[in-house]
């Protein structure tokens, strides 16, 4: 976050002011050394010396978090966050000089004339756009099949993804545009309904952004070999594009379903209320921030699965089905007492709560970083019910900050019990969110493919020699956010042009640490 408002956040936290952060994302974790959290959620900022890796509070728990995944909140002030002040005070000298009537080229008051500015720049990047597509459908991939000695048609899929899909939808879409256009007065054009009537196909890109990692990688296989390099640039020079690599072109659609949220929301600060297309322009504004944030959602699940078979697989003595059988999601983690029926024994166990189930394992005595399985309760047929203080009549005994998980069937109660209200409260809420997150997979067709789940348990498998620190990956995103392209907005800095770019991630800071831990501190 650098040095913000003339002091950096560790001076804040020196000089005894109380430095909160609001977390953008959710930071869910397997690992007790780091702090998990929702998007929204106000984090203490304790150390902040290490520039990628902060330490923080919530309530009782602490841990690392990943410091760009928050943004900075002093005292509760604003965000600290000089762009935004900067864009604020740049809309604000905008509509000034809006209301005092200034007047911008030929005799059209500044907000229409700046509507014509927005409408012209997305009819012109929607164009250039379908070119950009057409050249790689008919000048790579039409190229690539006649190559049936270099290519396989399985590898094509891979590196191009469903683009042609995306090329045929687009042209459609840019019809519809060039409908609603009007050339003699722009700023009269009503294009939000074309956005709105569309909606649902703009969830493709959904494949084309999951695959995106896979395709660069399935590219940087065949680029070392230089029959591939020449032949990918006679493509190119027979095509007469411009001077870009493929995997320039590939990040396009990417780059474009981040950008029409943008746009919208430029066109919308220049439309007046009384404009036959601002309802249209504000709805369609919601509805492109809901397919960027539903892609958004399904990558970082689908990036998720391969932490999940990882965590999995280094726990002892598992038991029946993988968690990918019908989970994908790690909503929350702790530390629980539990007491299940007929015995009446408390036993401290960390528990896990994915959509659909909660999978409970004993932490080893020695070393705290190992566990091992106990069981698991499957939450579509549980109940969840919060427990008064006091006498509890299932068990008859007394208890504190306690709730109850029974099956719907009634043949199963298991009491559970938190160190303090707040982790109660805590985990109720986390009940909740599982029961809407299941609900909204249901509504949105969210589902992993038998092919995915198996390959996540066959690199989980691969990946790490039980006892040693997993390797570090280099992020897709840290890829992303090098590639320098034409069809990037000069105007919005680069950060905010991925929205769908969740922060980057690092792995486990566990093992960085372990050296520093007292080996048996309780």
């Amino acid at each position: 976050m650098g040095v913000q408002h003339g002091r950096s956040r560790t001076q804040l936290i020196s000089d005894g002011s109380v430095v909160y952060a609001e977390a953008l994302w959710d930071h869910v974790t397997m690992d007790d050394q780091e702090l998990g959290f929702k998007a929204g959620d106000v984090i203490e900022v304790v150390d902040a010396t290490n520039k990628e890796w902060w330490w923080g509070r919530i309530m009782e728990s602490e841990g690392w978090f990943p410091a760009s995944f928050v943004r900075l909140r002093v005292n509760q002030d604003e965000p600290m966050e000089e762009y935004l002040a900067h864009l604020e005070g740049a809309q604000a000298g905008e509509e000034n000089r809006a209301g005092m009537g200034m007047l911008l080229g030929p005799g059209l008051p500044c907000k229409e004339q700046m509507r014509t500015n927005v409408i012209n720049e997305i009819m012109s990047t929607e164009r250039d756009y379908i070119k950009h597509l057409k050249d790689i459908c008919e000048g790579y991939i039409k190229q690539c099949r006649k190559r049936t000695d270099m290519f396989t048609e399985e590898q094509l899929r891979t590196i191009f993804g469903n683009i042609e899909e995306i090329y045929r939808f687009q042209r459609k879409f840019l019809k519809g545009l060039e409908k609603k256009f009007n050339k003699e007065q722009p700023h009269i054009s009503e294009i939000g309904c074309c956005f709105l009537e569309h909606q649902t196909d703009f969830q493709i890109y959904s494949e084309y952004c999951n695959n995106h990692p896979n395709a660069c990688v399935q590219l940087s296989k065949v680029m070392k070999v230089n029959k591939y390099v020449f032949f990918f640039e006679a493509c190119r020079l027979l095509q007469k594009m411009i001077d870009i690599s493929l995997d320039g072109f590939l990040l396009t659609p990417v780059q474009k379903i981040c950008k029409y949220p943008l746009q919208l929301a430029e066109l919308l600060k220049y439309t007046n209320p009384q404009h036959r297309d601002y309802k249209d322009v504000e709805a369609a504004l919601n509805a492109m921030k809901n397919v960027a944030r539903l892609i958004n959602e399904r990558k970082r699940r689908l990036e998720n699965i391969d932490k999940i078979a990882q965590w999995q697989s280094a726990i002892e003595d598992w038991e029946g089905d993988d968690v990918l059988s019908r989970s994908s999601d790690l909503v929350f983690s702790g530390e629980l007492s539990k007491l299940s029926q007929p015995q009446a024994k408390s036993q401290q166990r960390m528990f896990f709560l994915f959509d659909h189930q909660m999978v409970y394992c004993k932490k080893d005595l020695l070393r705290r970083d190992m566990l091992y399985y106990k069981g698991r309760m499957d939450m579509d047929h549980m109940e969840v019910i919060d427990v008064e203080d006091g006498k509890e009549k299932d068990f008859n005994i007394s208890v504190k900050n306690a709730l109850k998980l029974r099956s719907l069937a009634g043949d199963e109660v298991h009491l559970l019990c938190a160190k303090k209200p707040e982790q109660k409260q805590r985990w109720l809420r986390a009940f909740a969110d599982e029961r809407t997150q299941v609900q909204h997979d249901r509504e949105t067709g969210f589902s992993l493919t038998e092919v995915q789940k198996k390959q996540a348990m066959l690199n989980a498998c691969k990946s790490h020699p039980a006892g040693k620190p997993k390797a570090v990956t280099r992020p897709y995103y840290d890829f992303l956010l090098r590639q320098k392209h034409p069809s990037l907005p000069t105007a919005v800095p680069q950060q905010q042009v991925f929205m769908l770019a969740e922060p980057k991630r690092k792995t486990s800071t566990f093992w960085h640490n372990i050296g520093r831990l007292t080996p048996f501190k309780k």
